[in-house]
């Protein structure tokens, strides 16, 4: 994309029912990529999200991180009148992101089937956590239920203690990412078509995607998988491990090809480890002995741009200084002074984001463009039916 491009989804709609992490998340990314995103919330509370602390004033700083240049319709989808102003909503749309359980957009008469008899374009993008069928559909969980069924969890950390709970969202984020690649398929295919389609995504599903290389030798039975943290990608050999150094600060080490492996041993000046990499039980206490004698900053000096794939382990707080960081834009500030991590698709020189909405800020704006008129949009407001907090 160039600069002062028109922004590749610039003109599309997307109405966002879903909440928390994974649909919010895929919904980012389209507006970040110029999509107009009406999020449709509850008039009590709206998405969870927004009271999670911590806070920044009264909403917390996940819910702005997440939500930042979308618009918020507050609605009671349970009350006829609500449903009927979201489908009509849904009528002009391109694409639904929702993440509830199976079988809940339908009883809400906002199914797809239902949906798309009005507008037979609409991409439908139903985002669970274990899949519209199957003995799991109706289950409840979290990230860290649908990754321990995807096999993830199984594979993280030393055998010697429980597995570790990762630190990131895995089937979240994975959940969010399968949906956009189903998403803008979908609408790639529509172009040829001009139908839409339902898009059954799930997060375990996702987060088992990941797995792809990691099983192929497991998967249908050919090798036994190794004991947890015995595989080479998950701390089996010495050339793949995290160091601790000598200010309590740690480093990846990433040498795996032997022409990484060769720059390392050139730059930590031991060149008769060359032969050891793969095999040799000795060499690890080598290594801790070796990262333990320098604090991480000398070891960056030394390591950073010698060609090894060794790099400090950063903390969260040094993310947003630290030089790579600084030089791809990776931190942008929202319209409401509110910083965030840029997705990694959003053009580095695009305008910055709007702001996270208010619940309820765009109700009244979004009602009237639909062709209510101020009478039902007051009659609304005071039957509960709509949250009307605009400026």
């Amino acid at each position: 994309m160039t600069a002062g491009a028109p922004l590749p989804l610039a003109g599309l709609r997307v109405v966002d029912f879903s909440r928390l992490l994974p649909g919010p998340y895929a919904t980012l990314v389209l507006a970040d990529l110029g999509a107009e995103v009406v999020k449709v919330e509850a008039t009590e509370g709206g998405d969870y999200l927004r009271w999670m602390p911590p806070l920044t004033g009264e909403v917390s700083h996940a819910f702005h991180a997440l939500n930042s240049g979308k618009r918020s319709l507050a609605v009671d989808l349970k009350a006829p009148a609500g449903a009927a102003l979201a489908a009509a909503l849904v009528a002009r749309a391109d694409v639904v992101v929702e993440s509830f359980r199976p079988g809940v957009m339908d009883r809400l008469g906002l199914g797809y089937d239902a949906l798309s008899a009005a507008n037979p374009g609409l991409v439908y993008c139903a985002l669970s956590g274990f899949g519209q069928d199957g003995p799991y559909r109706d289950v409840p969980g979290h990230d860290l239920n649908y990754a321990s069924l995807a096999g993830v969890i199984g594979l993280a950390g030393p055998a010697d203690r429980p597995p570790a709970v990762p630190p990131v969202q895995i089937a979240d984020y994975g959940g969010s990412l399968w949906a956009l690649v189903a998403i803008l398929s979908a609408l790639h295919a529509r172009k040829d078509t001009g139908r839409g389609a339902f898009l059954d995504v799930s997060m375990t599903d996702g987060a088992l995607g990941f797995l792809t290389a990691s099983l192929a030798p497991h998967i249908g039975g050919a090798a036994a998988p190794p004991p947890r943290g015995a595989d080479v990608l998950t701390g089996g050999q010495p050339c793949y491990r995290v160091y601790a150094t000598s200010d309590g600060g740690h480093f990846g080490v990433a040498p795996l090809e032997p022409k990484f492996w060769g720059a390392f041993c050139a730059a930590v000046g031991h060149p008769d480890w060359l032969k050891r990499q793969y095999g040799d039980p000795a060499l690890e206490g080598e290594l801790v002995a070796l990262f333990a004698s320098r604090t991480r900053a000398e070891w960056e000096e030394t390591l950073a741009f010698a060609g090894a794939c060794c790099q400090p382990v950063l903390r969260p707080d040094e993310l947003a200084s630290h030089p790579l960081h600084v030089a791809r834009g990776n931190v942008i500030v929202d319209a409401g002074g509110h910083a965030r991590l840029r997705t990694p698709v959003r053009p580095r020189d695009a305008a910055p984001p709007g702001r996270a909405p208010k619940l309820g800020q765009h109700s009244a704006e979004v009602a009237r463009e639909l062709g209510y008129s101020d009478d039902d949009i007051a009659r609304m407001a005071a039957d509960g039916v709509l949250l009307d907090a605009s400026e």
